[in-house]
C-alpha cells in the first residue's frame, strides 16, 4: 500500500475496528454480563431472519425495555412499537448466532437510515451486539437449540439484477424456498445431491463473484462451474521421496505425501487451484489426468486458503500464462452475456485464489460423461528442437522423449531425498540434426515434482518414452518443477502444433567430447590410453545373479562364496574392475581427459581366486597406447586451469 494513501488509511481503520470491537466483547465475557452503561442501547426482538449479499437482514420489533425476569417467548409485543431493519456483518452474525424470538442489545454507534420510498427504517454499524439470555429457561432453550440446524433463507442477487440487465438466458435468482440452506450443514459428496433436499440449487459460473458474495469462510448453499485446465500433484509437507541405493533412484511421494490438485477456469477467464484429498498412490495420478481433464465440474464447500499473486507464485502463473490467451471468448463482468459482447481482448489473471476443501470431504462434482469443454486448452507438444529455440525464461512446455540415461545429483549439504534427479532425454528431432544443437539434452527434475511408482520403476527398468507436460523452459534448461507430470502416455488430447513425434528407430547418437562439451552432460569419447592411476585400481566380485557386491565365504564350505539376497553359493561370479585412465583425445588436444572405466568379466572360482591373488603383477604397459572407441560418458568437470576434464563410463538405459 502507498505510504499516506486513502489505501493504507482505510486499512488502519479497519484493524483499529476490529481491535475495539474484539476488546468489548472479550470484556463483557469477562464481566459475565452486559455493559453497565444503557445509555442509547437500541433493544430489538428478532422476528425473521434472511441474507443478502453476505448480510444478515433481520426483521424486528423494538422493544422499549428489555424484559428482566420473562424469557423472549413471554415478552410482548406492542403493535405499536416500531419494525425496523437491522444489518448484521457475517462476522456480527457469527457470533452472535441469533435465531426468530431472540432480544438483541445494540450499542453505540448504531445508525438509523431512512430510505426513499420505505417505511422501514434500517439499522446499521451494529458491531457491538450482544444476545441477552434472560432466564434459566433461555438458556435450556438455547442449550436446545444450538444443537439443530437453523435454515436461513438467501436471497441471491445476480449482477446482471443489480445492473438491471435483462438476460433471458442466466436467471440466477430463484425463489427463496430453493435457497434455503442449514447454516451447520455439511455438504456431503456431490454425487448424492440427489438424495438431499438441501442439495445444492444455485449455480454460479464466476469464481469471483462467488468469493466475493460468500466471503473467505467458505460457501456450502451455491456451486461454481467451472473447467478443469490441469491435473496435477503437490507434495505435502510431511511429504518425501525415496530412493533406491545405487545409481537407479526412484522417485516415489507414495502413501499419504501428496496432494490431488485441479487448476480450473470460470467462464470468466479466472483461475484458481483447488486442493483436493490426499492420494493414497501416486499411480492414480494418471487416471484422473484422463477422466478429468478438459470435463466441466461443479465446485462446493470450499474455502479460501490463500489469495495469492504473480510475484509470489512464479511457478502457478507460468502454468497459467501457457493457458493464456483463452480458447474461446470470455464473458464479461457487468455486461449482458450476448456472444457478441464476449471478447478475449483481456490481460492475463494477475492474482489467483487457492482453494480447499471444508473438513477433508470431496466437494468436486465431475461429469465425466459429458464432452470435453470449449475453454480448455490441451498441452501443445513440441519438438525438443523447437524448444531450444524458445526466447525467453519461465515458458511452459510440453514433449515426448526418450530417457536415456537418470543421475541422482550429489550435493552432499541436502539430504538425499531433497536432492534433483537428472535424466538425459532425446528424440527424433535432435537425432536428426546435423549440427549447432545438442543430441542430448538434461531435465532436471527438482525434488517438488511428484513422481509416480510407475515412472520410477519403467526408469529403472529399462528406456522409457515418457510424456513431460508443463515443464518449464529457461535460461537454457528444462526443468521438472511443481504442477510438471510425467506420464508413460501420451494424453489423449494434445496439440502437436505441426512438431516432428516420430519414434526413433535406429541406434541412439550422443554428441562427441569437444571444446563445447559443459559439466553434468553426457557424451561420447574416443581417444588413446596414455597413462593410469594405479593407485585409485581395484576389482572385487559381484553375484552373477543379482550383482550383489558383498559375497562372503560360504559357511558350509570356506572355499566358495555366498549371496545372502540370493541365499546361494556363487560358482561363477563376476569380477569388477574400475580403473582411471587418462586419454590423448583429438577432439581435446590440449585437455587432461580424465575418464573412470568400469570392466565385467564373468569367470570361474579359481580364475578369480588367481586374479584377485595376483593382481599386483598386472602389467600397466599392456594398457598403454590403446585405442578406445567410442565410450558413452558422464562428465564430471570441466576445468580451465588446469585445462582438465574428468569423466565416467555409463551404460545408456
Amino acid at each position: 500500500l502507498c505510504r499516506g494513501g486513502l489505501a493504507e488509511r482505510l486499512c488502519r481503520l479497519q484493524n483499529r475496528e476490529r481491535s475495539a470491537i474484539s476488546f468489548w466483547r472479550h470484556q463483557c465475557i469477562s464481566d459475565d454480563n452486559t455493559p453497565s452503561d444503557k445509555s442509547g442501547v437500541l433493544i430489538v426482538k428478532i422476528l425473521e431472519i434472511f441474507e443478502e449479499c453476505t448480510i444478515q437482514v433481520a426483521i424486528c420489533q423494538q422493544l422499549a425495555q428489555s424484559p428482566v425476569t420473562l424469557s423472549p417467548e413471554d415478552a410482548v409485543i406492542n403493535a405499536e412499537e416500531p419494525i425496523l431493519k437491522v444489518l448484521f456483518t457475517r462476522e456480527t452474525a457469527a457470533h452472535l448466532k441469533s435465531r426468530p424470538q431472540d432480544i438483541i442489545h445494540i450499542y453505540p454507534p448504531w445508525q438509523k437510515l431512512l430510505l426513499q420510498n420505505a417505511d422501514v427504517p434500517v439499522i446499521m454499524n451494529t458491531y457491538f451486539s450482544q444476545k441477552v439470555l434472560l432466564s434459566e429457561h433461555s438458556e435450556a432453550r438455547e442449550k436446545t437449540y444450538g444443537l439443530k440446524k437453523t435454515l436461513i433463507r438467501k436471497n441471491i442477487i445476480s449482477l446482471a439484477q443489480t445492473f438491471r440487465l435483462d438476460d433471458l438466458d442466466d436467471k440466477l435468482h430463484q425463489e427463496p424456498s430453493d435457497n434455503q440452506v442449514a447454516c451447520a450443514a455439511q455438504i456431503r459428496n456431490n454425487r448424492d445431491s440427489k438424495q438431499h433436499p438441501l442439495a445444492l440449487n444455485a449455480v454460479n459460473d464466476s469464481l469471483l463473484e462467488m468469493v466475493e458474495s460468500q466471503g473467505a469462510v467458505g460457501w456450502r448453499e451455491v456451486q461454481v462451474r467451472v473447467v478443469i485446465q490441469r491435473v496435477y500433484c503437490l507434495p505435502a509437507r510431511e511429504g518425501c521421496r525415496s530412493h533406491t541405493q545405487g545409481n537407479k533412484p526412484l522417485l516415489s511421494n507414495g502413501g499419504m505425501f501428496c496432494r490431488l490438485c485441479l487448476l480450473v477456469q470460470d467462464a470468466y477467464g479466472m483461475f484458481s487451484e483447488v486442493q483436493l484429498q490426499s492420494l493414497s498412490s501416486t499411480d492414480d495420478i494418471e487416471q484422473y489426468c484422463r477422466r478429468w481433464e478438459g470435463k466441466s465440474c461443479c465446485l462446493a464447500g470450499m474455502k479460501i486458503l490463500q489469495r495469492t499473486t504473480r510475484g509470489r507464485a512464479l511457478g502457478l502463473f507460468s502454468l497459467i500464462d501457457s493457458l493464456w490467451p483463452p480458447a474461446v471468448p470470455l464473458k464479461v463482468p457487468g455486461q449482458s452475456q450476448d456472444s457478441e459482447m464476449m471478447t478475449t481482448n483481456l490481460p492475463p489473471p494477475s492474482f489467483c485464489y487457492i482453494l480447499t476443501v471444508q473438513s477433508g470431504e470431496i466437494h468436486v462434482e465431475v461429469d465425466e460423461e459429458e464432452q470435453i469443454s470449449n475453454l480448455y486448452q490441451p498441452p501443445a507438444v513440441h519438438g525438443l528442437k523447437e524448444i531450444l529455440r524458445i526466447n525467453g525464461c519461465n515458458r511452459r512446455c510440453s514433449f515426448w522423449a526418450q530417457v536415456l540415461y537418470q543421475r541422482l545429483q550429489t550435493k552432499h549439504s541436502v539430504p538425499i531425498d531433497q536432492r534433483d534427479i537428472l535424466l538425459f532425454v532425446t528424440d527424433s528431432t535432435l537425432q536428426n540434426v546435423v549440427h549447432g544443437i545438442p543430441k542430448v539434452v538434461a531435465v532436471s527434475v527438482t525434488a517438488s515434482c511428484v513422481l509416480s511408482m510407475e515412472i520410477g520403476e519403467a526408469l529403472s527398468a529399462g528406456s522409457p518414452l515418457v510424456f513431460f507436460k508443463d515443464a518449464l523452459w529457461g535460461d537454457g534448461r528444462i526443468i521438472c518443477v511443481e504442477r510438471t507430470v510425467l506420464l508413460l502416455q501420451k494424453p489423449l488430447l494434445c496439440s502437436a502444433a505441426g512438431a516432428d513425434l516420430s519414434e526413433l528407430t535406429g541406434p541412439v547418437r550422443l554428441d562427441e567430447l569437444d571444446s563445447t562439451t559443459q559439466a553434468n552432460s553426457i557424451c561420447a569419447l574416443r581417444g588413446t590410453v596414455v597413462g593410469v592411476n594405479e593407485s585409485t585400481a581395484f576389482s572385487w566380485p559381484i553375484c552373477d545373479r543379482c550383482g550383489n557386491g558383498k559375497l562372503e565365504l560360504c559357511p558350509q564350505d570356506r572355499e566358495l562364496l555366498y549371496c545372502n539376497q540370493c541365499s546361494k553359493v556363487v560358482t561363477t561370479p563376476v569380477l569388477k574392475m574400475q580403473l582411471e585412465v587418462f586419454l590423448s583425445c583429438p577432439s581435446r588436444s590440449q585437455s587432461t581427459v580424465k575418464v573412470k572405466v568400469w570392466h565385467e568379466i564373468r569367470v570361474a572360482l579359481f580364475v578369480l581366486l588367481t586374479m584377485l591373488l595376483f593382481l599386483q603383477t598386472y602389467e600397466v604397459q599392456s594398457v598403454l597406447g590403446k585405442e578406445v572407441g567410442l565410450l558413452n560418458c558422464y562428465v564430471h568437470s570441466v576445468t580451465s586451469h588446469p585445462n582438465s576434464v574428468a569423466l565416467e563410463e555409463i551404460v545408456l538405459l
